[in-house]
């Protein structure tokens, strides 16, 4: 019995009210309308690196595997630096709505990986943040450098020091150009929370992180550990899937494809959602070989000398779970080239399906 208080166009009203509510928890097409917005899902170019592509092809192959988004992490991809030629790139991605982030490498002057290919390291900084702006993309992906800068003189507390300094000698150049600068956790350089006194150094308004989930393991850390820490600083990704294992001098570490790995990805990217809204997922499979960690043996730890307790149990834990395996052997009698191209189109491939069907990443899945 109504309400004298409720008339009869109101009664009517409040019940199509929760009817719509209810149909929306019902029907697919109103749920999804309603749902969470898709990750962002692409590639990083490295993951195809022995088919020496160009940028053209690289493009043409994203837009095949239906992915939103590609990090072209290499600058010998593009053909010139010239802006017809860049911008016709950028509208060639935009035509098939993929979006192109822009990479290079090693930006410490004083790292063993640094090149003088693109001059000094403000000179190839600056040369990024131009193509970048030209591509349309809102970061220029750059590293420290690699593991053995771990040992070289005065640490990688010393090759941080320098890299924070070139970063601010270029910091008008990308606030004019509204690119961010987006330092990796590169082959065991540096560990997370030493990314992000690099980041804060020289300013998070202009520098954040390319978030490497493989690297991670390479500097004794769990990747769900590290993307707690790196998460709030990324600005772009390279991710890729790691089978961890205790091993007889400690541990030892293989790249797999996603899913073939021993992270729990699903808590991963439950967890990237919440700290990396808007950020893109870039797959990038490294895979078939096996690197061993022995921290059991004493001058392990010579490049880890402030090595975080609480984040190396996390990493003991995970690798208690894993289970040891063979590494990727190329089939007998095919080309070698031929072979190591079709395993790394494979494995990118697997990534990305398993991506799309059992992650449920990809506004175009």
């Amino acid at each position: 019995m109504n309400s004298p208080n409720v008339s009869r166009r109101d009664f009517v009203k409040g019940l199509a009210i929760t009817g719509a509510a209810l149909a929306a928890t019902s029907i697919p097409g109103l749920q999804a309308a309603t749902a969470s917005p898709k990750i962002k899902l692409g590639i990083d170019n490295f993951a195809v690196r022995a088919m020496g592509w160009k940028a053209d092809a690289l493009i043409d192959y994203a837009v095949g595997l239906k992915t939103d988004s590609i990090l072209i992490s290499d600058l010998y991809a593009f053909e010139t630096f010239e802006d017809a030629y860049l911008t016709g790139l950028r509208k060639k991605a935009s035509d098939q709505a993929l979006q192109i982030h822009l990479g290079s490498w090693s930006i410490c002057p004083t790292s063993r990986s640094f090149k003088k290919d693109w001059g000094t390291a403000e000179e190839h900084l600056v040369l990024g943040i131009r193509a970048a702006k030209a591509l349309g993309s809102p970061v220029f992906r750059v590293v420290l450098g690699a593991g053995d800068d771990r040992l070289s003189e005065g640490g990688i507390e010393a090759r941080i020091e320098e890299t924070v300094k070139v970063l601010k000698a270029v910091k008008s150049k990308s606030v004019d150009a509204g690119v961010k600068i987006a330092i990796e956790n590169h082959a065991g350089d540096m560990q997370a929370y030493e990314l992000v006194h690099l980041i804060e150094a020289a300013g998070k308004d202009f520098v954040g992180a390319n978030m490497d989930s493989g690297n991670a393991a390479w500097t004794l850390e769990d990747p769900i550990s590290s993307l707690e820490i790196l998460g709030p600083y990324a600005v772009t990704t390279s991710l890729r899937d790691s089978a961890i294992w205790e091993s007889e001098n400690g541990a030892t570490v293989q790249w797999t494809a996603m899913g073939d790995g021993t992270v729990d990805l699903k808590a991963y990217f439950k967890r990237f959602a919440e700290l990396c809204p808007g950020i893109p997922v870039h797959i990038e499979t490294i895979s078939g070989f096996n690197r061993d960690f022995p921290y059991l043996k004493q001058d392990f730890w010579k490049a880890f000398p402030k090595a975080r307790a609480s984040d190396f149990a996390k990493f003991v834990a995970l690798a208690k779970h894993g289970k040891p395996r063979a590494a990727h052997q190329n089939p007998p009698g095919v080309d070698g080239k031929i072979a190591e191209q079709e395993y790394q189109k494979s494995e990118i491939e697997k990534s990305m399906r398993y991506c799309k069907d059992v992650l449920g990443l990809g506004e175009k899945a």
